[in-house]
């Protein structure tokens, strides 16, 4: 592993922010179309505080893995799968609380076909997501190995850890993106088209 996988995971993300940005630019964009006058929105659908708590997970475990990586660096074996597995554990949280207000949003009837607002929705969080997933299987991989090798070692793992470090904090920077973006905007007290937001739960 040379710096040139740190150099392709750096220009990888890149093309990934690129997606990100269009989608939630046709959030933004399709929010408050009046295709979704009647039904679902941001404004009356969002369990803002729940996410927010799902949201501290994330945000701890950027914080996590920057520690277990700076225990890496020091030869520090125990507190490096200690702060691994906590990282591991509160990336699950996060996913966990995704999955779980997909579930309870379906449950109401809210899904992708619904409207916009739906389509839209599960459009980009749940490709944020699924990039969160797929870290997690990553960050699982590692943890087996250096458990089961000598993996702790060496220069390159050193920067095999820091290119997957760069993916990890990306997918948590994306997020502080897209929940502000869509889910403390809906906090606001104007709903479609301008008019008054009544905090009624869309059934």
């Amino acid at each position: 592993m040379s710096d040139k996988h740190v150099m392709g995971m750096s220009l990888f993300v890149a093309s990934e922010f690129v997606f990100f940005a269009v989608l939630i630019l046709a959030f933004v964009f399709y929010r408050q179309s009046p295709a979704n006058i009647g039904g679902p929105t941001a404004f009356n659908s969002l369990d803002v505080p729940t996410t927010g708590f799902y949201t501290a997970c994330l945000t701890a475990s950027s914080v996590t893995f920057w520690l277990a990586e700076r225990s890496h660096r020091r030869n520090r074996t125990g507190q490096w799968h200690a702060l691994l597995l906590v990282t591991i554990l509160l990336g699950g949280a996060f996913i966990y609380g995704e999955g779980r207000e997909f579930a309870d949003m379906s449950g109401q009837g809210i899904v992708p076909s619904t409207n916009l607002f739906g389509t839209t929705f599960y459009a980009l969080v749940g490709f944020h997501g699924f990039h969160v997933a797929m870290g997690l299987i990553v960050l699982l991989t590692v943890f087996g190995i250096s458990l089961r090798s000598r993996f702790f070692r060496g220069a390159a793992h050193a920067r095999a850890i820091r290119t997957i470090a760069i993916y990890w904090i990306f997918v948590d920077a994306m997020w502080w993106i897209i929940f502000p973006t869509v889910y403390l905007w809906s906090l606001g007290n104007h709903g479609i088209l301008g008019e008054p937001f009544k905090a009624v739960p869309f059934r």
